[in-house]
Parts: structure tokens; sequence; C-alpha cells
């Protein structure tokens, strides 16, 4: 009897789990965000019915001083070469499905690549997926919310 009961409780933590990921609100994305990594930072915002986010820091795109932004140079658009790269929104269009944040686009500036993305909730840990083509085929990073100043 008391194995029944123990399967009967895991079975219902399971049924949970899943739960709460599909009970997730749209606008949980909102904030900011740094990776699990600690080498980016991101500020993601509503943008009418999507969602986009722009840099704010990143390992990758300051300077030696580790304030000063480098420039957008490997930008495909060489008239936005000599932008400063934080502050850009780099993340567009991200659209809650009910589950997840699908048919995004994330801009990826120390190489100048483009990389389709989604995105979704695991508990209060943000998952972005980048992909070429298929989502298979891509690269996940986990992000915790940031305090904010």
């Amino acid at each position: 009897m008391k194995v029944l009961n123990v399967l009967v409780l895991t079975l219902m933590a399971l049924s949970t789990v899943g739960t709460l990921r599909a009970q997730t609100a749209p606008n949980a994305i909102v904030g900011t965000w740094e990776s699990d990594q600690k080498d980016v930072r991101m500020e993601y915002f509503q943008d009418g019915d999507r969602y986009s986010a722009r840099l704010l820091w990143g390992n990758k795109i300051v300077e030696a001083d580790n304030v000063t932004s480098k420039k957008d140079t490997k930008n495909p658009d060489a008239s936005l070469r000599s932008r400063n790269i934080i502050g850009i929104v780099s993340l567009t269009g991200l659209k809650w499905d009910g589950k997840e944040y699908t048919d995004g686009k994330i801009y990826d500036p120390p190489s100048g690549k483009t990389y389709n993305c989604k995105a979704w909730m695991e508990g209060n840990k943000l998952q972005l997926r980048g992909f070429l083509g298929f989502s298979m085929m891509g690269r996940t990073v986990s992000w915790h919310h940031y305090p904010s100043n």
C-alpha cells in the first residue's frame, strides 16, 4: 500500500510540473536577464504583440575596460558598423503561443550573424535557443533574472 501511495504522489507531482510550465504568463519574459554563465545581460520588453530584447552588457561586446561598448564591425549592413553594440535590440519577434515564445530572430554582433530563436520558461529560468533552420540544430542558453538597479 505504501508503494502505491508513493507512486500516486510521484505521478501527481510530475503532472504539476507540466502544468506549471503550461501556465506561464505571456509577460514572464519581460525584465532583465543574465546568462547563467554570467557573460551577457539582456533586457526583454513587449513590442506590440511580440517580445524583443536589447543588449545591456556582454564580455564579448565591451572593450578591455569592461564598460566601453565595442562597435558593430561585423554587421552585414555597412552603414551600421560604426554603432555601439550595447543598447541595440538584438532579439526581435518572439511570439507567445500559449506555452513558449516562437518565431524570433537573434542577431549575434561578435559574428555578424542572425539566427532563428525561441524561448520558454522552466521554473524561474529562461531558456533561449538559437538555431539555423531546424530547432534541433542549435544551442540553448539558460538565463536567470538579473536585479534591476
